[in-house]
Formats: structure tokens, sequence, C-alpha cells
């Protein structure tokens, strides 16, 4: 399970301040292996940032920058499967820093559970009378609450990767009656949902 903190949502132009992982192992969390740092940006850390994150400049001053800790990062990650929550924003960071600094991009297959509790909601919308509710949200916290899961502070890398990989446990007893034993079931349960694009 992989979160980053960021210093803003364009990868063109903003930076990665910190990377929070944590490993889930045959379907449970393995809480002793974790991946936390807070990185060293090259620009001065907006203040909107901090708002959001609680990062502040003086917490990454002395920190080292991304150059030298992807490849700690790299190592723990390996050729795992990536989760996380609007996993796509993650990697597209990820993948850009690993671009200019490496001159390659990460490989690893990715699982976004913002689309996986979109299929459960849909698969719970075809037998309940509120299909049509425009009053949903997927933000990580909130589907947590709403499902009983066990929460965490938001937008704190770690607690974030903690909180994904709880709500990925949930969404893979839940998705098709707990009937995905593979990987290959989970991604054949999202090119079936009727609204996939």
């Amino acid at each position: 399970m992989l979160d980053t903190e960021l210093t803003g949502l364009d990868p063109r132009h903003e930076e990665i301040v910190s990377i929070g992982a944590v490993r889930v192992r045959s379907l449970r969390i393995v809480s002793r292996e974790t991946f936390h740092v807070l990185v060293r940006p090259r620009k001065d850390l907006p203040k909107e940032s901090t708002l959001i994150h609680r990062i502040t400049p003086d917490q990454v001053r002395d920190r080292p920058r991304l150059r030298h800790i992807l490849p700690d990062f790299l190592e723990f990650v390996g050729t795992s499967l990536i989760v996380g929550h609007h996993v796509g924003l993650d990697m597209a960071f990820l993948n850009r820093a690993m671009d200019g600094i490496f001159g390659g991009r990460m490989g690893n297959p990715c699982l976004d559970t913002l689309r996986m509790a979109q299929i459960h909601r849909a698969e719970h919308w075809e037998n309940y009378y509120d299909r049509y509710a425009l009053n949903v949200s997927y933000a990580l916290s909130d589907l947590a609450l709403e499902w009983g899961l066990p929460l965490f502070p938001a937008h704190e890398a770690l607690a974030d990767a903690m909180q994904t990989a709880y709500l990925f446990l949930y969404l893979i007893k839940k998705i098709r009656g707990g009937r995905l034993e593979t990987l290959s079931d989970l991604y054949r349960a999202g090119r079936n949902w009727r609204w996939h694009s």
C-alpha cells in the first residue's frame, strides 16, 4: 500500500514531500514492514500544502532529496503490486521523478482502491433503492468511516497507506461477494463493471 504527500497536484511543477508504504502479504497487513520518509523539495514548501498535510518547512529542511530516497523505496517495493487510493496521482509523481533521476519508470502493476470502491458501490446500487444517490464521497477517510474501518489521521503518508490497506482488504472481501481469489479476478471485476471506461 502506497501514499505520497505533495506540494501540489501537478506532477510537472510540484514535488513529493513524503512517501509512506506498508506491506500486505497473504491478505494480512504486515505492520512491521513499512517505509516512511520525509523529503526535502527543491523549492520552498507552499503554505497551502502545509495546511493539508501539516508538514512544515522546518521538518523537511534537513531531510534528503528524493534522488537519495528513491533507491531505498524501490528496494522496499521490489516487483510488488502497488495499491493506493487514487494511485495514478502517486505514480505520476513517482514516475516523473524516476524518469528525471534515473531515466526510467516503475513497471509495477497498480490497483486503485478508489476504483475498487466505485465497483463495490455499483454492485450495491444494483440491488438497492439508493443507486441514484448523488451525495457520495470517495475520500479515503469518508469511506473508512462509512464502512466502519479503523480510522487513521488523514494526509499523513504512512497513516494513509495503512488506511488504504484496511480499505483494500475490506473491498477484497466485499466485491463479488468475496469471491475474488486472484488479481485476475479483480481486474476482470473492474473490466466487467458496466460503467467502466
